[in-house]
């Protein structure tokens, strides 16, 4: 059950599409500077935001993990 959970989790993830997560601000300088460059800049703004994801999932798993064996 787990290990399909854990398979189906990471098959949405791996086939979602291109993601927007600007604000309002970001927007429009990603507009002024043209194509190429709004795309770096919305990596650029994913990529940041994947490290507290982790670290935040990291410790719900380990609080989870804990509470569950107690």
């Amino acid at each position: 059950m787990k290990k399909a959970a854990l398979f189906l989790l990471t098959g949405i993830l791996l086939m979602s599409g291109p993601v927007m997560a600007q604000c309002s601000l970001c927007t429009k300088t990603a507009q002024q500077l043209g194509e190429g460059p709004a795309k770096g800049l919305n990596n650029g703004i994913l990529m940041l935001a994947l490290t507290p994801l982790g670290i935040i999932g990291f410790l719900a798993f380990r609080w989870w993990r804990s509470n569950k064996e107690a």
